[in-house]
């Protein structure tokens, strides 16, 4: 049974940084591309980042030079840093695991940036 969990969302102040984690288990994590969509109220699924199995990383515009995406293969584990956080970032951060047709999605994890 594969499972995809994130941890690691919260309340931060505008400025300040969350460190997003995402668990896989159940599939061979390392030839899995793995990435992080997120969906505030009302407004579309943005994809903010991914990580192919060798390591390429892709981000959305509106996050690149405040957000990192890594992984840790050994532990099936994929990180998302977030710095420099802004009101609109806030949302539920979904994280996935994908290979060929086939997707698993997390339950997702709460970000809200709030002064």
């Amino acid at each position: 049974q594969v499972q995809v969990v994130e941890s690691g969302g919260g309340l931060v102040q505008p400025g300040g940084s969350l460190r997003l984690s995402c668990v896989a288990s159940g599939i061979i994590f390392s030839i899995y591309e793995m990435g992080w969509y997120r969906q505030a109220p009302g407004k579309q699924r943005e994809l903010v980042a991914t990580i192919t199995r060798l390591g390429s990383t892709n981000y959305a515009d509106s996050v690149k030079g405040r957000f990192t995406i890594s992984r840790d293969n050994a532990k099936n584990t994929v990180l998302l840093q977030m710095n420099s956080l802004k009101p609109e970032d806030t949302g539920g951060y979904y994280c996935y695991a994908r290979r060929s047709t086939n997707t698993y999605w997390g339950q997702g994890t709460q970000v809200t940036v709030s002064s």
